[in-house]
């Protein structure tokens, strides 16, 4: 009959029972985590199993998130939110290359855009650079000094900040009028700014402000301003920063990397996973 001699002997190939009811139960969790963080690859999705003590290979969640079309596809874009065109004084950039070593070294602020059905808002934003926790934030349909005026002072009322702290921000009017330099200079901030035009300068807020479009403002279609001042808090306070895992920081929360035992002695990290703010030239 021209049949292989292995074929033959080849026993049946059984699917273990045991393993396919594992199998789904993997598959169950996998699709809870996703259905929370819906933009969450399968690293992040790999950690959170880890954090709730399952054993599991990446590779693993990689295959089953395809089999069950859980993997996210998103599209890059920016758009420019910043008017340098002013007369008022500018600083340069303090932290190209710097060694984040500690909480309130370094603050980034920057203002993205929310699209709604009948415009925009905007928000403005302000983050710890060795924690990337948002520790300050302000929602405004007006592009103005006001807004980011908002953010900074609910960061300092939050933190409660001696002197010395880097602010870092990009060169747009908001940022370098003279109400918001003055504030800046009335707490002890040391200002810094990124170059005209240059992202990369600023590169930790448009990577937050990514994740806050992909994770949460695409997936809920704003309709309205009190759609966003209603949802959006709730995103950054109890989601990002309290349950999201990031990668640059082990895969822990911001809130959860604040709060290690090592972090609170001194603020300070060891060396060999501090965190370097570099940019492209």
């Amino acid at each position: 009959m021209n049949i292989a001699r292995s074929t033959f002997y080849r026993r049946r190939k059984t699917r273990n029972p045991d393993r396919m009811k594992s199998e789904a139960d993997l598959r169950d969790k996998i699709e809870a985590i996703c259905l929370e963080f819906p933009r969450y690859g399968y690293r992040r999705v790999t950690e959170q199993l880890k954090r709730e003590e399952l054993r599991v290979n990446h590779k693993k969640v990689l295959r089953l998130m395809k089999e069950s079309d859980l993997l996210c596809r998103v599209k890059r874009k920016w758009v420019k939110t910043t008017d340098s065109r002013h007369h008022f004084p500018r600083y340069p950039n303090l932290i190209k290359g710097m060694l984040i070593r500690c909480i309130n070294q370094v603050w980034l602020s920057d203002i993205t855009y929310i699209r709604i059905r009948i415009g925009f808002v905007y928000l403005a934003a302000i983050v710890d650079a060795f924690s990337r926790k948002v520790i300050g934030y302000a929602v405004s349909t007006a592009l103005d000094t006001t807004l980011t005026l908002q953010a900074l002072r609910m960061a300092i009322v939050a933190r409660q900040p001696g002197p010395g702290i880097i602010h870092h921000s990009d060169q747009g009017v908001q940022y370098a009028s003279e109400e918001y330099i003055a504030e800046l200079k009335s707490h002890g901030f040391v200002i810094s700014m990124a170059r005209t035009g240059n992202p990369y300068e600023n590169a930790m807020m448009e990577s937050f402000f990514k994740t806050l479009k992909y994770e949460e403002v695409n997936l809920c279609e704003y309709e309205t301003y009190q759609d966003v001042v209603t949802r959006l808090p709730y995103f950054l306070e109890e989601v990002y920063n309290q349950k999201r895992l990031h990668s640059a920081l082990g895969y822990l929360p911001p809130n959860e990397f604040e709060e290690a035992p090592l972090n609170q002695e001194n603020n300070e990290i060891p060396r060999q996973t501090l965190l370097t703010l570099s940019v492209q030239s």
